[in-house]
């Protein structure tokens, strides 16, 4: 039963058109599990399943997990509620997730409510359930299980918010997703000797020709590419995928080059609709 890694969108705040906004899709056994659901998460899910890769087709997007609160995360969450119950789903969207996520769908469904009524009640006469949100709300841990996967949650660092990363057990992969994070306490009892790990990044030259206040802040909030390959040699994971990458004004090529300078193990730098 062989996992397949899509990445859905790689970007951030930066409203860059060829990269959608951050999301990653773990498919096991044509089931799909979303974590993060950035702008533009449905349509990159559609071109996913037109290209072949089935647990991607609209209906079958059921359970999802959110790293953290930030827009650039989570300004796809009203599509992912409305497209797949417009579109099929007969069952509930589960989402797991930090504090405030209930608050958060709750006001999505308030704010889209005449929509999901017409759809329900009006002449499509689609199926309630698929409009239905279970939202759980998480501490650190085994957060969810089925025959497919066993997810376990753990607190990174960034900023004020509760934030998570993801650690998913697949049948042939050990799969973690570090969500947005600075370097945190704990990171290698959590990282090593994964088979992938998905690793957001920015760049240390592009980050020093920032004004003092932004370099301030993202070295609080990120992981630089120094940071990112001492960590990566230290956890040596079989193959190290860059995401959420934070140029800062270089090329992608030069901030590949900058893990690659420090970190001789397998490391790519994604793109969105590329599969693993």
């Amino acid at each position: 039963m062989k996992s397949k890694i899509v990445l859905l969108g790689t970007g951030t705040p930066i409203p860059d058109p060829t990269r959608h906004g951050t999301s990653v899709a773990i498919v096991v056994n044509r089931t799909s599990y979303i974590v993060d659901f950035g702008p533009g998460v449905v349509r990159r899910a559609v071109a996913a399943y037109q290209s072949g890769v089935a647990g991607l087709r609209v209906k079958n997007l059921r359970k999802a997990f959110v790293t953290h609160l930030h827009s650039d995360h989570t300004a796809g969450y009203p599509d992912i509620i409305l497209a797949p119950g417009m579109y099929g789903r007969s069952t509930p969207l589960e989402v797991y997730g930090p504090r405030g996520l209930q608050a958060m769908t709750d006001h999505i469904l308030a704010a889209y409510e005449e929509d999901i009524n017409e759809r329900i009640h009006g002449l499509e006469k689609v199926n309630q359930r698929g409009y239905q949100v279970n939202v759980h709300e998480i501490k650190p841990g085994l957060v969810y299980q089925d025959q497919n996967v066993r997810v376990e949650a753990f607190r990174v660092r960034h900023g004020s918010f509760q934030a998570f990363g993801y650690k998913f057990h697949t049948p042939d992969r050990v799969i973690v997703i570090s969500g947005d994070t600075a370097p945190f306490t704990g990171w290698l009892d959590i990282y090593q000797g994964c088979d992938v790990l998905i690793h957001e990044v920015q760049s240390a030259a592009g980050l020093r020709s920032r004004p003092p206040m932004w370099q301030s802040y993202h070295s609080r909030m990120h992981t630089s590419t120094i940071e990112l390959a001492e960590i990566a040699t230290k956890a040596k994971p079989g193959l190290l995928i860059l995401y959420h990458q934070l140029f800062h004004g270089v090329s992608e090529e030069d901030l590949l080059r900058e893990v690659q300078e420090r970190y001789t193990g397998k490391v790519v730098s994604g793109k969105d609709l590329e599969v693993y």
